[in-house]
């Protein structure tokens, strides 16, 4: 199988220009390192009607392509099944009927990391299972025999977080991002994750499990978001920050990718003629302000 990179929206609504950032920077790491650049639409949650289509209209606007069709999550149900099926053959996990607030509520389990599950529902007996059953649906969790895993990063090092007993499938029967994104990049041949750095506390998790299922783990680079003035990671809230927003007050998507590339250290223009140019060496470590360009 090919190796590759991906950019993987979720298609909750317009992509603004801190997704398209990242996008491009992912489509550069891929293409730089000779591999392909495939797009998937993580589609399980907070999918809203007509997103898919406006964020490929987008990413194509600013010069992106990708190498095979496009895969959606929702597509890929069998995959998580097997999985979980796996993980649960092997005893690696167990039902939990905890609602937030009784989490929140709970007392940490002893030298626990702070926001781990207190694992409250780890040593239930099948007959509080059973009780329990009749009056919520479970969940279901891995039964981790870790409390934290280091993951090397190509811009930000060594990184050591957290890993408890995550949940793999929420009790209304969708498969959690952490376990569908360590299959889907697996089963896509995805050795290289270009994502923004929000992400990487979760990072940890998903390597332990990709490890537990025998699956590769990818390399990692995860990128500075984009904030407004204050600092913020950015939104819509924030005035023109789609590409839509910013047509509408005069500014093209090219001129977009190119003040994207700009931040990025590289010449403006078309994204293959910035890839000579491109080290990830040299990026810029810290996130980067927008400030709506000039018309």
């Amino acid at each position: 199988m090919t190796s590759a990179g991906r950019f993987a929206p979720s298609p909750s609504g317009e992509l603004h220009v801190g997704n398209l950032r990242t996008a491009i920077l992912a489509w550069l790491f891929a293409k730089a390192s000779g591999r392909d650049f495939l797009l998937r639409v993580e589609d399980l949650d907070r999918a809203r009607s007509g997103a898919e289509t406006e964020q490929l209209r987008d990413l194509r606007a600013i010069g992106l392509t990708w190498d095979a069709d496009v895969v959606r999550q929702t597509e890929r149900g069998a995959l998580y099944d097997q999985a979980i099926q796996r993980l649960t053959s092997e005893g690696r996990t167990y039902e939990c009927f905890c609602t937030r607030r009784e989490i929140q509520e709970a007392p940490s389990a002893p030298h626990a990391p702070q926001g781990a599950y207190p694992g409250t529902c780890r040593r239930l007996s099948a007959a509080e299972r059973e009780i329990r059953r009749a009056s919520r649906p479970a969940s279901i969790r891995l039964r981790s025999e870790v409390t934290e895993r280091s993951v090397e990063d190509q811009l930000q090092g060594t990184f050591v977080g957290m890993v408890d007993d995550f949940v793999l499938r929420r009790n209304d029967g969708v498969t959690a991002y952490n376990l569908a994104v360590v299959v889907d990049d697996a089963a896509q041949g995805i050795d290289q994750v270009v994502r923004g750095d929000d992400l990487l506390p979760s990072t940890p998790r998903q390597a332990y499990l990709a490890t537990l299922l025998g699956l590769p783990v990818p390399e990692y680079a995860h990128v500075p978001l984009v904030v407004n003035h204050d600092g913020v990671r950015l939104a819509k809230r924030d005035g023109a920050v789609t590409l839509d927003d910013l047509a509408a007050v005069g500014i093209p998507a090219a001129r977009v990718r190119d003040v994207l590339l700009e931040s990025l250290g590289l010449p403006a223009g078309p994204l293959a003629a910035a890839l000579g140019g491109f080290d990830p060496a040299t990026l810029p470590k810290d996130p980067w302000v927008w400030i709506t360009p000039q018309t």
